[in-house]
């Protein structure tokens, strides 16, 4: 195989490559997007049928939008996520709770068989 053969064959994988990216792109956005349901199964239509027309049109519609939107959701989902580390952070171990209990029944706030109940619900 000519290495320019092998220069063309690389290129075209790679636009081949790209395009598959931007279609899942346009179609995740699309999806993402505010536009009604009609508008979306419009607009899908319209990408399925004419795929480099309907991506381009698109892209000129609704581009800035675009990126607002993925923005937009990736602070959502790093928002959630530090909430979900903040609770699973602060909640106390089981080791602090049989702890705390330990000192209840050492200063004779709770019984022998209250400790062991509660020592056994916690080690479940």
């Amino acid at each position: 195989m000519p290495l320019l053969d092998l220069f063309w064959a690389m290129l075209w994988f790679y636009l081949f490559f790209l395009w598959i990216w931007l279609l899942v792109t346009v179609f995740a956005d699309l999806f993402r997007s505010k536009i009604s349901g009609w508008g979306k199964a419009l607009w899908a239509i319209f990408m399925i049928v004419l795929p480099f027309l309907g991506v381009i049109v698109y892209l000129i519609a609704h581009g800035g939008q675009m990126q607002e939107r993925a923005t937009t959701q990736t602070v959502e989902l790093e928002r959630r996520q530090r909430d979900y580390i903040k609770s699973v952070a602060s909640s106390p171990s089981i080791a602090d709770e049989i702890a705390k209990l330990a000192e209840l029944h050492d200063r004779g706030v709770i019984t022998d068989t209250e400790f062991n109940t509660e020592k056994a619900a916690l080690l479940r």
